[in-house]
């Protein structure tokens, strides 16, 4: 496998998605890249161990993309080696009523990662400047003071929303929690196959929608969104990170690797030393255990 560098993919910069390549070159079989994910999962998974004893660090892995990116499965396959106390994962759907009755970030504060775990967010609170941009009527839903009506939206609302955003990751990360982005880059016309492949394949007929169709036709506005959030909300302390999804296992071992990468900059995250007084009697303990007398 070819070597992944988090700085490759990281957005430091403006970008232009439309620039940037939905597949990377690679000579790599299915099987080798299978076998690289699997070895770097294990690592991950060891490394989610420590951090879980230490009990000072969350982390936030946040997952984004049009629909069929692959976010699902790269859940799966990406984090089937951790443990299952050491990892929790959040579908975000529409909000509930009774989330509406709090303001937009809300459902994301309380589903945050407690310290020594891992919480990943299938879709997550992008989808406040990415879907209700497209489907602005959604904004209604919320009750917003002064907007009770599209019409009523004001110019600056968007760029406020970013800001938000900024601020709630800048807090998180402040508190304790380290923040993963990934947008999974799918091109239009290999999601035109994923949604055939739904189509053609029985046991996969329960994942297509109508709706998928009718969503596919707003690609263009959705692409310039994202684009959109990307360039505003990338910043050091939570930066994103824009894997090409063309080649699902690819994409599963790019993120895998990426986090692996990261996290082990982190070298204050250790196990916690033993209490000395049980340190200097363990020998004593270990004895009397083996003895039967306990």
């Amino acid at each position: 496998m070819h070597s992944v560098k988090p700085e490759d993919f990281i957005v430091a910069n403006q970008v232009n998605l439309a620039e940037i390549p939905t597949r990377m070159e690679t000579d790599a079989k299915k099987k080798e890249k299978k076998k690289a994910l699997k070895k770097v999962g294990k690592k991950l998974s060891k490394m989610q161990d420590v951090m879980y004893a230490h009990n000072r660090y969350g982390v936030l892995v946040v997952l984004q993309g049009m629909d069929t990116s692959g976010k699902d499965s790269l859940i799966r396959e990406t984090f089937s080696k951790f443990n299952p106390r050491g990892v929790v994962v959040h579908s975000f759907k529409p909000p509930t009523r009774r989330e509406l009755q709090y303001d937009y970030l809300w459902r994301h504060y309380v589903a945050l990662p407690q310290k020594g775990k891992y919480a990943i967010f299938n879709r997550s609170h992008y989808e406040n400047v990415l879907v209700t941009r497209v489907n602005p009527q959604y904004l209604l839903y919320e009750n917003t003071p002064g907007i009770e009506q599209v019409e009523d939206i004001p110019a600056d609302f968007w760029d406020k929303r970013f800001n938000q955003i900024r601020n709630f990751e800048k807090h998180i990360v402040q508190n304790g929690t380290i923040v993963f982005k990934f947008f999974l880059h799918l091109s239009k016309e290999e999601q035109r196959k994923r949604l055939l492949r739904r189509l053609e394949k029985e046991n996969k007929n329960w994942k297509f929608a109508p709706s998928d169709l009718s969503e596919r036709k707003l690609w263009d506005e959705y692409w310039n969104y994202y684009q959109q959030a990307i360039n505003n909300t990338s910043l050091p302390f939570a930066p994103w990170y824009i894997v090409p999804a063309d080649d699902k296992q690819e994409a599963r071992f790019i993120v895998a690797k990426i986090i692996y990468e990261e996290m082990k900059k982190y070298i204050d995250i250790k196990e916690p030393e033993l209490d000395p007084s049980i340190k200097e009697n363990i020998d004593d303990y270990k004895a009397k255990l083996g003895a039967g007398e306990l």
